[in-house]
């Protein structure tokens, strides 16, 4: 049970994560809650998520033919995991998130639509592949210990981590619709990086004290 609620707790994670830098799939649901409603943003969102799920289901196979190598490892992983998101964390908060602003199209979108063009935005970016082996290596997921529920259960929880944060920033953005611009998107990115360099740090500073003491 304590592994399961460990898987429960870093999948949700991992979801937040990989789904809440303000890339041009970010800027996208933003543009369509501020113009077309609520809804449009977050299926705009579950798209963008089923794509980082296929991501994940991809990067997790990969990993799974190096399950000894992880175990062997596991401290210098997460040394090597925590540093790839310090150095995302640091591009993040530098990044300037009015760079992928485009003009709104004035052609009405159905939600079948949103979703489609938030999974083609989201997956034509492989790129965040660096970013989803950076979070599994520092959140111990996939783990040598896992039998295939805690495998079910922890993409289960990636997906549910990844719809909670498009819920809440479609539904923050909608509430404030009157008050959001750019700054406000500048000011989420460098919130988004500083959380994730706090935890480059703690997880290069433990991952150190387990290899020494291994």
């Amino acid at each position: 049970m304590e592994l399961i609620l460990f898987t429960i707790v870093n999948c949700l994670a991992v979801g937040v994560f990989v789904s809440a830098p303000m890339g041009p799939v970010g800027m996208l649901c933003i543009q369509r809650t501020l113009n077309k409603g609520r809804w449009s943003g977050f299926y705009t969102g579950v798209g963008a998520a089923f794509s980082d799920l296929i991501y994940c289901l991809l990067t997790g196979y990969g990993m799974s033919f190096v399950v000894d190598l992880i175990e062997k490892n596991q401290s210098m992983l997460k040394i090597v995991g925590s540093v790839v998101l310090l150095i995302y964390g640091i591009y993040l908060m530098r990044k300037n998130p009015a760079g992928s602003l485009k003009a709104p199209s004035e052609k009405r979108v159905t939600y079948t639509q949103d979703f489609v063009t938030g999974f083609l935005f989201t997956f034509s970016n492989p790129l965040i592949l660096f970013l989803i082996i950076g979070l599994f290596a520092r959140f111990n997921f996939p783990s040598p210990d896992f039998h295939y529920y805690h495998y079910l259960i922890g993409y289960s929880f990636i997906f549910i981590g990844a719809l909670a944060w498009w819920f809440v920033i479609t539904l923050f953005v909608n509430a404030v619709r009157s008050k959001f611009n750019v700054r406000s998107l500048w000011i989420v990115n460098c919130v988004i990086g500083g959380v994730m360099i706090l935890l480059s740090l703690v997880g290069i500073v433990s991952g150190f004290i387990d290899f020494i003491h291994g």
